[in-house]
């Protein structure tokens, strides 16, 4: 599948620290940007103290932490363990860490659609909302999407089954907004073009397989998007990946209003910003360097100690940071 030679060939998604603080300063200019960004962080500080307290702590039952023998075994190769002592002491926040991937991808979106005016779907499985995480009515097109934590979620399996359900629901989508148009997202939160698995481009290929060339409109051949019509419905399907999928939601400036909101409902100020700390990843240090941001930038919403975590997370939104 990944030589099909019709695949997309995305370039490096380039992100720069300059255009980050500009943008960061434009926020915190903006009553309207700010007040979201605080409602943000209420809900995200909320949702994430009570799944923290439903976790396992250190004194729980060793039941309770669902480990993989084969892997415990594994690590402690690596790590040339030869006590259980040592390998206890990893057990913790590798449960704590899994546990957090599996809810975190629920609680962004609940937390964040309503806040730029999409509504979270819930449904019951096996029906034609199933597939929906989240929609928006917006005149006569009604935006619809499914949205995955990160760039390499999707199997074969599961894009030939996205791609049937699309095909197979969207009349009746289109039917109950009361609409001719539907837009449809697959959405994922974080990563770039280039890091998919393209898995994801395999559902707009299945769907043109799917619903047969003469009702395509747009072919998917070297696009991230397609259009094909059923009985006068005009159904248009893009993926979006990382930063293209909160523009889509919001606008640009939507991803660093979540990136501000997550740090300051997450990460305590520290009064010092951390210097020429040697890292064990070879290239977060320059990651994560300040030695662009100028002496005199200053703005409420995070502080300065703070700047390195906006880094940090916007290097999950792009191949290359730049100064």
């Amino acid at each position: 599948m990944s030589g099909n030679p019709d695949l997309p060939r995305p370039g490096n998604t380039v992100l720069s620290k300059q255009a980050l603080l500009a943008t960061l300063r434009s926020i915190d200019d903006c009553d309207r940007s700010r007040a979201r960004v605080l409602e943000m962080e209420t809900a995200f500080r909320q949702r994430i103290t009570r799944h923290v307290a439903s976790l396992p702590t250190s004194s729980a039952s060793f039941s309770k932490f669902n480990t993989n023998p084969f892997v415990l075994m594994f690590y402690a190769k690596r790590k040339g363990y030869s006590y259980i002592s040592e390998i206890e002491a990893d057990i913790l926040p590798a449960k704590l860490f899994s546990s957090m991937e599996t809810s975190a991808g629920r609680m962004v979106q609940d937390v964040v659609l309503p806040i730029y005016g999409w509504e979270s779907v819930e449904s019951t499985m096996h029906s034609a909302s199933s597939v929906l995480d989240g929609r928006r009515y917006e005149g006569d097109v009604v935006r619809l999407a499914t949205l995955k934590s990160g760039p390499r979620c999707l199997n074969d399996e599961m894009s030939k089954d996205l791609a049937d359900d699309i095909v197979g629901h969207a009349e009746q989508w289109a039917e109950e907004a009361g609409v001719d148009h539907v837009d449809f997202t697959y959405g994922v939160l974080y990563g770039t073009k280039k890091r998919s698995n393209k898995k994801d481009w395999h559902i707009l290929r299945n769907i043109v397989e799917t619903r047969g060339a003469r009702f395509v409109i747009q072919d998917p051949k070297h696009r991230w998007d397609c259009s094909f019509r059923i009985r006068g419905i005009r159904i248009d399907v893009a993926v979006r990946i990382g930063g293209d999928w909160w523009a889509h939601l919001g606008d640009t400036h939507t991803l660093t209003e979540i990136m501000c909101a997550l740090i300051r409902s997450c990460v305590t100020p520290a009064r010092t910003v951390e210097e020429s700390t040697m890292y064990t990843i070879s290239d977060l240090g320059d990651i994560v360097s300040t030695e662009c941001v100028p002496d005199d930038y200053n703005v409420s919403l995070i502080q300065r100690s703070q700047i390195q975590w906006l880094f940090f997370l916007a290097r999950h939104y792009c191949d290359r940071l730049e100064e």
